[in-house]
């Protein structure tokens, strides 16, 4: 299996697990009587269960793009080690995503993303024969 689609399987991984914190911090935030419940009135998440469903949120915008370019450097042969090194780029600032943006430390969540969409730019270039 290329470097890209080993990143690719990883990535799901962090989507199932993103959502199942996502769904804890918001429940637990919600109160776990309610979580239990039929939840038929709304209850506001607390502000870190907010920040974590915005994470999840800029995950789901940014994970098509990258299984575009993981299946794309595969069914091309173009993985190069400049897209291998984009893929764990990507992935890995991805995790560290999560936990930045939930810290509501000033600058790291954007240093994170930024990380993140250089990974998928060292995916591209293969692509565009640079």
């Amino acid at each position: 299996m290329t470097p890209e689609l080993t990143y690719l399987t990883y990535a799901v991984i962090l989507l199932i697990a993103h959502a199942i914190i996502q769904a804890t911090f918001s429940d637990l935030s919600k109160g776990l009587g309610w979580a239990l419940g039929p939840q038929d009135e709304q209850r506001d998440q607390n502000l870190i269960a907010g920040r974590i469903q915005r994470a999840l949120k800029n995950y789901l915008e940014t994970l098509p793009a990258f299984i575009a370019l993981a299946l794309m450097l595969k069914v091309t042969d173009l993985g190069t080690a400049t897209s291998a090194t984009g893929a764990a780029l990507w992935f890995w600032a991805r995790v560290a995503y999560i936990p930045a943006y939930a810290s509501g430390i000033p600058m790291v969540r954007s240093i994170a993303w930024f990380a993140s969409l250089g990974g998928l730019v060292l995916m591209l270039l293969p692509l565009l024969g640079a």
